[in-house]
């Protein structure tokens, strides 16, 4: 083995080198405080490691960029782990630069002879900003996409070259695949490649003038870079992996669903580190000053201050500034990223936005493992899919009139701006018409019968209409008949005549129907009689209705403004209803409040929101929505 090492430093010189690297005099010997910088320059190793894995896997086109990562996520062998450690890895990064400033101003290593290499530190800074920024925009998903073009806008404010410059960095005057292609390049190429150069020209000035060292420890013996210190930063740098890999078992890489340039993004917020910048601009005052204001001048004059402190620094009153400048930057950022997170944690309509676009992203993975990816890219599986489109079209046409749930369909109440004593305030906007969250469900049915005032009650809300609708001839009948129906001896018999004007829906999410329960509910729908009691009137009376499977009409009704219940609560008549209910079939045009559909809204639109009404959209078996 000697004779091959021998050899081989013969031809390299490599001992030379490595007694360079690692004979670092270190004056007062290895501190913890030094190992800031290693930590830095061994994460950013790793991000180029998992980068290289990633780019092999990696598309970057605005139809594939999303798929990739998908794949790269959920399908190639140990991809979360090395698309995770990517991810966590640019956070700590961000985390370590801090506390390596901060030790560079406490210590004072910005005073000359080494003010080069404190600018070139700085420079450093702005190449891992620049990192962060270009690698969020690459899964293409909403978070990313969104958040990258604040990014870019804010660009596009800077003076004189505003829009020159949101052009080059966008490729073009419209957000697409050349933004997505220039910010790859960028991230796997350019920056990297600078990041590189100016990391060796760092150290190289670095090891030019040594550590710098304070007044105490100067005159303790001289130690070397190996081996203490570098069992140390190895220390140090096994304890950011650990933590890495934690963050990556424990939470994985998050990815949202796909980019859509056609839907608001009301989730839309950049990462962390970057909050306290987003949360300065809501400022009122910061925002009346305009956007280049709060983005461009106040953060330039802060940099200008910082590239300034080698300067201000040759005093000691100027070190006691620049320590106590970059302790209010930090705290202040601090401050103001605790305040965002507080402020979007108790806000309702934010964290409702925020569960939506978790939801899709889980989505639509759950689509793509299950159909694959189609030619037309994965978002194509949210646009047609009933459970992602459904709430969204809900709040879209029916949400000005019913509820979800008490919500709009997408987690959030309707609310509406009004002036009280010269102050503006939102209040919830009423609803007009029935909750349809439990639709044509057994619940639905039990109240419809025994308390049908209670279910349309929002009604009252909607006018004279309204009020001439709840106090209608069903209403009436719900009355008198509900203490019939509540007796505990009446309990079965409610249960079956439930159980079969719920069957007639044929609706797989709630199945199965009791077919003992089903035959019994036919008799009571015709006969009316009870265990105790019967009805003031039937059913069949008033209600046209041809059983499941049945040749021939159970009962023809009553005539227009009597709902026919065949096919009740299910997807066909639902959308039948929806299209025109002032059909004589339903509540005939002298009854009906509601809008009809049929030519308001497209046949797939009709179709998602009834679908999605009626449970009928694919569930995975781990799924529980």
């Amino acid at each position: 083995m000697n004779s091959l090492l021998n050899w081989l430093d013969d031809r390299t010189g490599y001992r030379a080198l490595v007694h360079e690297a690692l004979n670092e005099p270190i004056p007062g010997g290895a501190k913890w405080k030094y190992v800031w910088g290693s930590t830095l320059t061994y994460v950013f190793v790793v991000q180029v490691i998992t980068g290289f894995f990633l780019w092999a896997a990696y598309s970057p086109s605005t139809s594939t960029a999303w798929e990739s990562v998908y794949y790269i996520q959920n399908v190639m062998q140990y991809g979360w782990l090395v698309r995770g450690i990517h991810h966590f890895a640019a956070q700590a990064m961000m985390i370590l630069l801090g506390l390596h400033f901060m030790q560079v101003v406490i210590c004072g290593a910005y005073k000359a002879p080494r003010e080069v290499n404190f600018w070139l530190g700085l420079v450093l800074m702005q190449i891992v900003l620049g990192l962060s920024l270009t690698g969020y925009l690459l899964p293409w998903d909403q978070k990313g996409y969104y958040a990258t073009k604040v990014a870019t806008n804010i660009v596009g404010v800077t003076p004189l070259v505003g829009p020159q410059l949101q052009q080059l960095a966008q490729g073009g005057t419209t957000y697409g695949h050349h933004t997505l292609t220039r910010f790859f390049a960028l991230h796997a190429g350019i920056l990297p490649a600078l990041l590189v150069g100016f990391l060796g020209l760092h150290i190289y000035v670095f090891r030019r003038h040594g550590i710098t060292v304070a007044k105490v420890d100067e005159k303790k013996p001289v130690g070397t870079f190996w081996p203490d210190q570098v069992l140390m930063d190895a220390v140090a740098c096994l304890g950011v992996l650990v933590t890495i890999l934690f963050f990556t078992v424990w939470k994985g890489a998050e990815l949202t669903g796909p980019a859509d340039p056609s839907e608001a993004y009301a989730a839309a917020r950049p990462e962390w580190y970057f909050l306290f910048l987003f949360r300065f601009l809501k400022f009122e005052a910061v925002d009346k000053l305009g956007l280049e204001f709060g983005a461009l001048y106040v953060p330039g004059a802060i940099m200008g201050v910082i590239a300034l402190m080698p300067l201000i620094g040759r005093w000691k009153l100027g070190h006691r500034f620049n320590i106590a400048f970059t302790f209010a930057l930090l705290g202040g950022a601090g401050y103001l990223t605790v305040l965002a997170l507080k402020e979007d944690g108790a806000d309702k309509k934010y964290q409702a936005a925020v569960k939506a676009a978790e939801f899709e992203g889980h989505r639509a993975v759950e689509l793509a493992n299950e159909f694959g990816i189609p030619p037309t890219g994965a978002l194509s599986l949210l646009k047609e899919d009933a459970r992602v489109q459904g709430p969204k079209l809900f709040k879209r046409h029916c949400a000005s009139c019913h509820r979800y749930n008490g919500q709009d369909g997408l987690g959030q109440v309707p609310v509406k701006e009004i002036e009280e004593n010269g102050q503006k305030m939102q209040i919830e906007e009423p609803a007009t018409a029935a909750d349809l969250g439990h639709f044509g469900s057994r619940e639905w049915v039990t109240q419809i019968l025994t308390d049908y005032h209670m279910v349309f009650a929002p009604l009252k809300n909607a006018g004279e209409k309204g009020e001439r609708f709840l106090s209608g001839e069903m209403t009436g009948w719900s009355k008198d008949n509900a203490e019939v129906l509540k007796k505990p001896e009446n309990a079965g018999g409610l249960k079956a005549l439930v159980e079969f004007v719920v069957a007639q829906g044929e609706r797989k999410d709630f199945e199965p129907f009791d077919p003992l329960l089903v035959a019994t509910g036919k008799e009571i729908f015709t006969s009316g009689k009870l265990a105790n009691g019967a009805l003031t009137t039937n059913c069949s009376d008033c209600h046209t209705l041809k059983p499941v499977g049945a040749a021939d009409l159970l009962s023809e009704g009553a005539g227009p403004g009597y709902p026919t219940l065949t096919g009740y609560g299910g997807e066909a008549w639902l959308k039948a209803f929806v299209s025109n209910p002032a059909h004589d079939s339903f509540y005939g045009p002298s009854n009906n409040l509601m809008p009809a559909f049929e030519s308001n809204i497209s046949k797939q639109e009709l179709d998602q929101i009834v679908d999605w009404l009626v449970g009928d959209y694919f569930r995975s078996k781990k799924s529980t929505h």
